[in-house]
């Protein structure tokens, strides 16, 4: 993460692209990251992505690729030209998946002569829980799985994860600061917790060692949006 960088991302998850782009419209790039995730993306494709990196925005396509490591290699390279700030993909998919979609983004960032995106993987949603691992066959705990995967992403020299803020602070002293950790499921004290799981307040995931953290709800659900999104960087110590 560097200085200029800011900490919040917003997430845009709308099914009308109109409204995204008209809430987009209203922040400020140097306040906030954007993040486009896959509701958006089917209903309006990658021209949203484009407007926004036009804006000036750090852009992060969440589209979660887990495929095969041809699949996910286009797909990688064909986000990197679009000029996304960062991309994901899932832990899961393995370590011959992970090597091609590294080097595609790399790769694909030369040819398009644009900054290489971060590249980062998933490691264990936030949604789930130890009960809904053992479901799908996996009796373990979630942070414990999460790490496990981290490590895998680090070891194929990825730039880093998404993670719950709870196990920033574990991975963080595993990895080091040059691995960038992308924390979802924050919501400010007092806010619902709606669908997350395993969720943080913005201050504590920065106290456990996130970089960036999504914020979707709390923000876009917001009967004033910025003065939200103004509240929580107020917290962080970051005024843009």
């Amino acid at each position: 993460m560097t200085s200029a960088s800011p900490r919040v991302i917003v997430a845009l998850d709308f099914a009308n692209p109109m409204r995204a782009l008209a809430l987009a419209d209203r922040l400020d790039p140097r306040a906030c990251g954007v993040k486009v995730g896959k509701e958006l993306f089917v209903v309006a494709g990658p021209e949203p992505v484009r407007w926004l990196v036009g804006r000036g925005f750090n852009v992060f396509l969440d589209l979660k690729f887990h495929d095969i490591p041809n699949t996910v290699a286009h797909a990688c390279a064909a986000a990197t030209r679009l000029g996304v700030w960062m991309l994901n993909v899932h832990a899961a998919g393995g370590r011959a998946m992970l090597d091609a979609a590294r080097d595609a983004v790399g790769s694909a960032a030369a040819e398009a002569r644009v900054a290489r995106p971060l590249l980062i993987a998933v490691t264990v949603l936030t949604s789930l829980d130890q009960a809904a691992l053992r479901d799908m066959g996996l009796d373990v705990d979630p942070a414990l799985h999460a790490r496990r995967l981290a490590r895998l992403a680090h070891e194929c020299k990825l730039d880093g994860v998404v993670c719950s803020a709870r196990e920033a602070a574990a991975m963080r002293a595993d990895f080091g600061a040059g691995f960038a950790l992308v924390t979802p499921g924050i919501r400010p004290a007092g806010s619902a917790v709606d669908d997350q799981a395993r969720i943080v307040t913005p201050e504590d995931a920065v106290r456990n060692g996130a970089d960036y953290l999504v914020v979707g709800r709390p923000i876009t659900a917001a009967a004033d949006p910025l003065a939200a999104l103004a509240a929580i960087n107020r917290t962080l110590g970051y005024d843009a």
